[in-house]
């Protein structure tokens, strides 16, 4: 029992049960509804549940049949692909990881914070697509379109703020989104969390960039190396390490992680790994990171 106690819990998400209060407490601010009004154009975005529902009333705008396929294309090009994704997918249809005859939408997922590089390409097959942008609510490409090539795009809030659910479904063509009911409260907490942490969003990406270079120089030293293709534009959702054949298993490794209340996964199909990477993390938290899984390192391997 003494390893349940001891260890605090680290998530991928920045939002940590204490914040609830705090923003229980968070009084009525229009500024998250202005900011999208701006950013998105006036009734082209609604908020949802989350990341998931979003994703379900976009795919429900296409009159999906169950041997339709959708067709999933990430960052990386890699075969993982979240099961929040696929779960939402299989209530309409069929999906797929290659485009071919039967591909009724394309659906890019800017895999954690990273933009899809090739859309320009994907526009030009005409089919539909639908942008998922759940870990990219501040990362752009150079031209700053991400999100607004897709017929549609998702946004997830916890993946970015300290909250722990809701999110944002945008239209960019002439169907609007329509009515989605959600409970009067949920919604005025959501635009209270966000309005408030919005008046802060410099400050959360600077904080994101401090932390995920300190803590990459750190993990430099043990041989790992970043992941993905980085640039100032780009605000990473976690930190997503090549291992490097440092670690010998990275199976044990994982469940070692979890003992110690981090949430982290491996990044299956390839030699990686992730772990959080956010603005509520303190340096010495990075510090925590870095000196267990070094103590892995060298009792295990």
């Amino acid at each position: 029992m003494l390893d349940e106690i001891q260890f605090p819990k680290y998530a991928i998400s920045p939002f940590k049960p204490d914040y609830k209060d705090f923003n229980q407490k968070l009084t009525k601010d229009d500024l998250a509804r202005n900011y999208f009004d701006k950013r998105f154009g006036r009734n082209n975005w609604k908020f949802t549940l989350n990341g998931r529902h979003a994703i379900f009333i976009a795919l429900s705008y296409y009159n999906l049949k169950k041997n339709d396929v959708v067709t999933i294309l990430t960052t990386s090009e890699n075969l993982y692909i979240s099961q929040c994704v696929t779960n939402e997918i299989e209530k309409y249809c069929s999906w797929n990881r290659e485009i071919n005859e039967k591909t009724k939408i394309i659906f890019v997922n800017h895999e954690f914070g990273y933009p899809y590089p090739k859309m320009n390409d994907l526009l030009k097959l005409g089919l539909p697509i639908i942008e998922d942008c759940c870990t990219c609510f501040f990362s752009q490409n150079k031209i700053r379109k991400i999100g607004k090539y897709g017929e549609f795009a998702i946004y997830s809030f916890s993946k970015i703020f300290p909250i722990e659910s809701g999110g944002l479904i945008i239209s960019n063509t002439k169907k609007k989104v329509k009515h989605i009911n959600l409970d009067k409260e949920f919604s005025a907490y959501l635009e209270n969390v966000i309005s408030y942490n919005l008046k802060n969003k410099n400050e959360i990406f600077k904080k994101r960039r401090i932390n995920f270079e300190y803590a990459l120089r750190l993990f430099k030293k043990l041989g790992f190396d970043e992941r993905f293709e980085n640039n100032k534009l780009i605000m990473p959702s976690l930190l997503i390490l090549n291992n490097n054949k440092v670690i010998n298993n990275l199976d044990s490794f994982k469940v070692f992680l979890w003992k110690h209340k981090i949430e982290s996964s491996i990044f299956y199909g390839e030699d990686s790994f992730f772990i959080p990477n956010h603005q509520s993390l303190s340096e010495d938290d990075i510090n925590f990171f870095f000196n267990l899984i070094n103590s892995y390192i060298i009792k295990y391997n």
